[in-house]
């Protein structure tokens, strides 16, 4: 059969459907452009924009006592990490040294984020690809950790702990024993995730071989986070460039080397059980003292560029100011891991089908907040 070009763009057997900005599966406000042969995919476009609020635009009006509290709304799901990543720029830039409270206290926040993002995630990724189940099990502890958020400052989602200099306040007493029970807790339960979906055998279908990604297109795509080390690139910042207090506590990067959506899987579940670890060893070992530094009420940084980098649930998160010397930025740039690790959609998932993108899609962990910005 002869085959006709259409503007030379699509083929006869070719269409194009758009999934999003509505669909469960994009996890917000992400439009996918699908050019489609059947039911195999031919090319990925995302479409951006949605729920732009122009953050940067808006943080170079702000101090950078209220830049705090916009960050947490870009990726909510790691709004504490967002947070310590802008007040750890600003006190580099001040050669401010946070209190060693207050350092080992947002490690064990973190980490209590970290693993909150991954139970939210391990639940939705179950749901995306028929395992209903799995959602309910991943709040049940999610809503933990929500709690002993909520208590220390007020919030169970988009938090303003962190300021410049240190903490808002001081730790709930509870903070200690409610933490201490959850990790004992989570011990015992983290193992039904594998019972209940890594083990499974039509899950495992679904995951091994599909959306492959190499060290090398990993590298060269800047992908961070999981993603990367799915595929065997040693990207953790926590351990490249230590900050707060990763630099007195011993954990394993989680590393695989297959590439494939189910090592991305894999390297999340490790990541628990890591950060398990970390808070184990830090959450006796809490040092009294103040839970901050006093700074001048309205905080002006001297004139030049900085720049810092954190370890986000969805990898790594970079912080850029420039700075003429005023109380806003000149000029304030996100690099945020969703927008990278976004952009090898594409590269993973031509070639295969629809419900293949489904889950490829799922272990890349899009937060569209922290992309759109």
């Amino acid at each position: 059969m002869e085959t006709v070009t259409i503007n030379n763009n699509f083929k006869s057997e070719e269409y194009f459907i758009n999934m999003g900005p509505q669909h469960p599966a994009t996890h917000g406000v992400l439009r996918l452009i699908l050019t489609i042969d059947g039911e195999i995919i031919k090319r990925v476009e995302p479409d951006l924009g949605y729920i732009h609020r122009s953050i940067e635009k808006m943080c170079e009006g702000d101090s950078y006592q209220q830049i705090v509290h916009l960050t947490d709304r870009m990726d909510y799901l790691s709004s504490h990490i967002n947070n310590e990543a802008v007040c750890l720029t600003v006190e580099n830039a001040l050669e401010i040294d946070a209190p060693e409270r207050v350092k080992v206290v947002r490690t064990i926040l973190s980490e209590l984020t970290r693993i909150a993002s991954h139970c939210l995630w391990w639940g939705v990724m179950g749901m995306d690809v028929g395992a209903l189940t799995t959602y309910f099990y991943g709040f049940r502890d999610r809503e933990m950790i929500n709690d002993i958020f909520e208590e220390t400052c007020g919030a169970r989602l988009t938090m303003n702990y962190n300021i410049p200099g240190g903490l808002m306040f001081d730790i709930h007493p509870n903070f200690v024993n409610r933490t201490k029970a959850f990790v004992a807790h989570f011990k015992s339960k983290l193992p039904e995730y594998d019972e209940l979906l890594t083990g499974n055998v039509i899950f495992q279908k679904r995951t091994k071989g599909v959306g492959v990604l190499s060290k090398e297109d990993a590298i060269s795509f800047g992908a961070s986070g999981p993603v990367g080390r799915g595929s065997g690139y040693s990207c953790d910042v926590r351990k490249h460039h230590p900050y707060s207090a990763y630099d007195r506590v011993v954990f394993t990067e989680s590393l695989r080397t297959e590439g494939d959506t189910f090592a991305r899987y894999l390297v999340r579940i490790q990541e628990m059980w890591e950060s398990l670890a970390i808070i184990e060893q830090l959450i006796d070992n809490i040092p009294d003292g103040d839970h901050k530094v006093t700074t001048n009420a309205v905080i002006k940084l001297p004139k030049g560029e900085f720049y810092q980098r954190v370890e986000t649930a969805r990898g790594e998160l970079g912080v850029y100011i420039i700075s003429t010397g005023t109380k806003s930025p000149y000029r304030l740039k996100f690099r945020s891991p969703g927008f990278s690790n976004l952009s090898l959609l594409n590269h993973i998932a031509v070639g295969g089908k629809i419900g293949d993108l489904v889950a490829s899609m799922a272990t890349l962990d899009l937060v569209i907040p922290d992309i759109d910005r």
